[in-house]
């Protein structure tokens, strides 16, 4: 590589990277690793994966699948309300279950949140562990402009 070659490939990086904005509120749990809550590309928001944290303790919400779904998606919830929109904005959701035979309390839970027709496109995948050993956790992608 010439030294011009490299300076154009960081360049045009830089200007990749400038099209991406952090989103941070603290009405959601903070990242517990190196990620951010949620980054927005054009007028995309990817929401990072939420466990059911309360904002407000740091501590985990105990008890059973839905009491955690209703948690995770309040505070999926607060990461989209940062940019001034909801869960009728949302295009994608990705659900990671612990346990597969939560799927009917689950899917109950999110029924009630996600109300607005069309639905989003969804992936429902058991894994073998999550953060903290929680039950569920849910990831998201939004789109800011009103979807009709």
């Amino acid at each position: 590589f010439s030294s011009k070659k490299v300076r154009t490939s960081i360049k045009k990086h830089r200007q990749k990277i400038s099209i991406m904005k952090e989103i941070q509120t603290k009405l959601a749990p903070q990242a517990i690793g190196p990620y951010s809550q949620a980054i927005i590309v054009d007028d995309f928001v990817f929401c990072s994966g939420q466990i059911p944290i309360n904002p407000e303790t740091s501590l985990i919400v105990e008890g059973d699948i839905k009491k955690q779904v209703e948690q995770v998606i309040k505070n999926l919830q607060a990461v989209l309300q940062e940019v001034g929109i909801g869960l009728e904005n949302v295009v994608k959701t990705e659900v990671y279950l612990k346990n597969m035979e939560d799927f009917s309390a689950m899917n109950e839970v999110y029924a009630e949140k996600f109300i607005f027709k069309p639905y989003p496109a969804r992936v429902t995948v058991e894994v073998a562990r999550l953060p903290k050993d929680v039950l569920i956790e849910i990831a998201c992608i939004a789109h800011k402009k009103q979807i009709v």
